[in-house]
């Protein structure tokens, strides 16, 4: 590992700042709060996937007078929730586009007595054609989404893909598929709004973006920047399901809070959570690549296919991140990815840990294994022969100018999991054995911050101030939902003030406080946030040797005296920065080309695998990952992103399986929608490596998406591996390899021309 010793704080494993409330109890998250007066809300949802809203009823049994009662009608504003596009209404008008979209809201005193309210609400619907799949969308026999059903298409090309074909030694085929993932985080969405006329809206919630939801209330309310009011309670979990949803969630209500003129909270339980929510875009994927007699890649054509659901939400985002993942971490002088998101009437895909990145790794990883298989080239052979070194461009002529170690990272994961002696082992063992093993590898990069131009245009603001009571606040809308945020930027700053870790704390995520530091999404927060963070400390420190006699070497005693000074003269202590672009980095939007992110973390992964014959079920026996993320900032909360990240992987890979019927999840509940438990997680090996990142906060890159985008491929080409079939569609229940061990068949089967 290279390590840089000459710091204080950042790289040392701190404790968590909100570790110690959380242990003891102490932590309060949006179920543990009430305010005077507070009601309970309640959702009345669509239950067909596509049709005209004829009538809404209510029972005459019930006292409807006790309730407050919102529809579409009642909407102030704009009755769209403020995304990339605003084509998802807050409230449902007229129609409904997917099974448990929110029709009708109630309130309550009685939170019991809310929900039996909204289950004597009776909705009569004219049912219309609905469109489930890919496919359906494509054919185009009903158009629910735009005039075509497209959400968005991208073009990314790279020299002459039909001219490579003719000198190829080798042409291989595949195709590739993966479900819908649910986020499944502890803590269920919650909300409570107060309104007044005078002040606006005020809104506490479990959320990862204030900013989002604060935009989409000023629309929705009608109102300006200073009447709404957005504060991030503790979270429970995230992954992005946090990051669209809440503005929904956060304008219902406060829509009730409006039309009852009381504090209104909504929480809703697993199963409406896991209904009506986001969830990770399903996708086919499909290779056609070009090789010469070494296996040297001559050319890809990929084309990328997403299920966004019934609105667009974060889709296009999702589709672009594929699009740029497609071709893995490889040199390949002519590429071609098409890509579509695809509009159906399923609840709306939104963004998950890794956000297009997982499902497009997943394919051309799969895909390396079976090209080696088809052209007789060792899985590690092959790739090694094609990776991306300093200097060489990626497919949107991106050229690789900070260093690149795949080989070093094969090299370390291959030795720390005695791959090859274990391989050949494993198919040394008892042919009679109905337990079969076999090990796997992939190789990925993962793109830290936002895509192309995205940093640009979100201009984010952050900083750092200094309190009266002798803290420094470090000043963000980034919010902690377990992945430490609350840690690595207090980190920052304290080694750049050169204090104490903690004489630093975060201010509370509350857009009366904080700047818009961006969203709290792509693995941005530690490179581009904790860069402003830096550049805000050392420029805090300036301010104070200029106008407070700071001395340049200084104790903490001394640092404080020079902020009561400055602040005498100037009324506060604050410093904040704006986002400046790393040199160099310069995106073409049109053209799609340029430099895609200002930085990539990267990643080589190895599965054991054990596989069952009579049972048909496979298990991760052990699981070895070496990366390189720039700087690791605390080794334990990095180690701990790397484990997290793996476990679902595991988890998208064999268990997590989402069961639509007539576009409404019928699994939605925990005991059928199965996820890995610690009994289902192996031994996990995390190994990092550090160049730091001179464009992010102290060195460091982005890691909280990176280990999710590997497990999934490396598992099933370790399956290869040990069987001999070719899987290339996931999760792989066991129901599903049982179906094709029966009938002894190879779905996908590489085709070789």
């Amino acid at each position: 590992m290279h390590r840089d010793t000459t710091t204080r704080v950042v790289g040392a494993p701190v404790p968590r700042k909100e570790g110690v409330d959380k242990l003891l109890g102490k932590a309060r998250y949006v179920d543990d709060m009430e305010r005077e007066g507070m009601w309970h809300g309640a959702t009345v949802r669509s239950t067909v996937p596509r049709g005209l809203i004829k009538s809404i009823r209510y029972d005459r049994r019930i006292e409807w007078s006790e309730f407050a009662i919102v529809t579409a009608s009642d909407i102030p504003g704009d009755n769209h929730i403020q995304l990339i596009f605003a084509d998802q209404p807050c409230l449902a008008h007229g129609m409904v586009n997917h099974c448990d979209e929110a029709i009708v809201l109630l309130a309550h005193p009685d939170k019991h007595k809310v929900r039996e309210a909204a289950a004597a609400v009776r909705i009569e619907y004219e049912e219309l054609p609905p469109v489930f799949t890919i496919e359906e969308s494509e054919r185009q026999d009903v158009v629910v989404w735009g005039a075509d059903n497209l959400l968005k298409s991208f073009l990314l090309e790279k020299g002459d893909v039909e001219a490579a074909w003719a000198g190829a030694a080798h042409i291989v085929e595949g195709e590739y598929r993966t479900g819908a993932q649910e986020h499944l985080y502890i803590e269920n969405n919650g909300a409570i709004a107060e309104y007044s006329a005078k002040d606006g809206v005020t809104v506490w919630g479990s959320l990862q973006c204030p900013y989002y939801v604060h935009k989409s209330l000023r629309a929705v309310f009608n109102l300006p920047e200073d009447k709404v009011r957005v504060i991030q309670t503790e979270t429970g979990g995230a992954f992005g399901g946090k990051e669209d949803y809440p503005s929904i969630l956060a304008s219902h209500a406060a829509l009730l809070a409006m039309k009852s003129g009381h504090p209104v909270k909504i929480v809703y339980d697993r199963m409406e959570d896991l209904a009506a929510t986001t969830k990770r875009h399903p996708s086919r994927v499909r290779h056609r690549t070009a090789l010469d007699p070494a296996g040297k890649l001559l050319a890809m054509d990929i084309e990328v296919a997403t299920d966004g659901g019934a609105y667009s939400t974060l889709s296009s985002t999702v589709l672009s991140r594929a699009t740029l993942h497609a071709p893995g971490p490889y040199v390949c002088p002519n590429v071609r990815v098409h890509s579509r998101a695809w509009a159906t009437n399923t609840v709306p895909y939104g963004a998950f840990r890794g956000f297009g990145a997982p499902q497009a790794i997943f394919a051309i990883e799969r895909h390396m294994d079976e090209i080696a298989a088809a052209i007789g080239i060792e899985p590690a052979v092959l790739r090694r022969r094609n990776f991306l070194h300093d200097g060489d461009t990626t497919a949107t002529e991106q050229v690789m100018r900070e260093p690149v170690i795949l080989d070093l990272l094969l090299d370390s994961v291959l030795a720390k999991s005695d791959y090859h002696s274990r391989r050949t082992k494993f198919a040394r063992e008892n042919p009679g054995s109905p337990v079969k093993r076999g090990m796997g590898i992939a190789a990925f990069y993962h793109g830290s911050g936002f895509t192309g131009s995205g940093e640009r245009t979100l201009n984010s603001l952050a900083g750092v101030d200094v309190m009266k009571d002798g803290q420094v606040r470090v000043l963000v809308s980034s919010t902690e939902f377990g992945q430490g945020t609350n840690t690595i930027l207090p980190q920052i700053a304290a080694e750049i003030l050169n204090l104490d870790y903690s004489q630093v704390v975060m201010a509370p995520a509350d857009t009366a406080i904080v700047p818009n530091s961006g969203p709290t999404v792509a693995s941005r927060t530690a490179m581009v946030v904790g860069k402003l963070i830096e550049r805000a400390s050392l420029q805090l420190v300036e301010r104070l040797r200029k106008g407070a006699g700071l001395a340049a070497e200084y104790r903490t005693r001394e640092f404080f005296e020079a902020c009561e000074r400055y602040r005498a003269l100037h009324g506060e202590v604050r410093s904040l920065c704006r986002y400046e672009a790393p040199p160099g980095i310069f995106w073409d939007d049109q053209q799609y080309r340029g430099e895609a992110y200002p930085a990539y973390a990267w990643c080589v992964q190895v599965a054991q695998v054990a596989v069952d014959s009579v049972t048909a079920a496979a298990e991760v026996e052990e699981f070895w990952s070496a990366q390189e993320v720039g700087r690791v900032l605390n080794p334990v909360l990095a180690g701990g992103q790397a484990e997290g990240g793996i476990a679902q992987g595991i988890g998208y890979a064999l268990y997590e399986k989402v069961i639509l019927q007539n576009g409404h999840m019928a699994n939605n509940q925990m005991t059928n929608y199965i996820m890995p438990t610690a009994e289902d997680i192996p031994p996990i090996h995390i190994y990092f490596e550090e160049i730091p990142f001179s464009d992010g906060g102290c060195g460091a890159k982005g890691i909280g998406e990176l280990p999710h985008d590997g497990p999934a491929p490396a598992i099933l080409n370790a399956i290869r591996d040990a069987t001999g079939m070719s899987f290339c569609a996931i999760p792989l229940t066991p129901e599903e390899m049982l179906e094709r061990l029966e009938k002894k068949a190879n779905v996908g089967e590489t085709a070789i021309a």
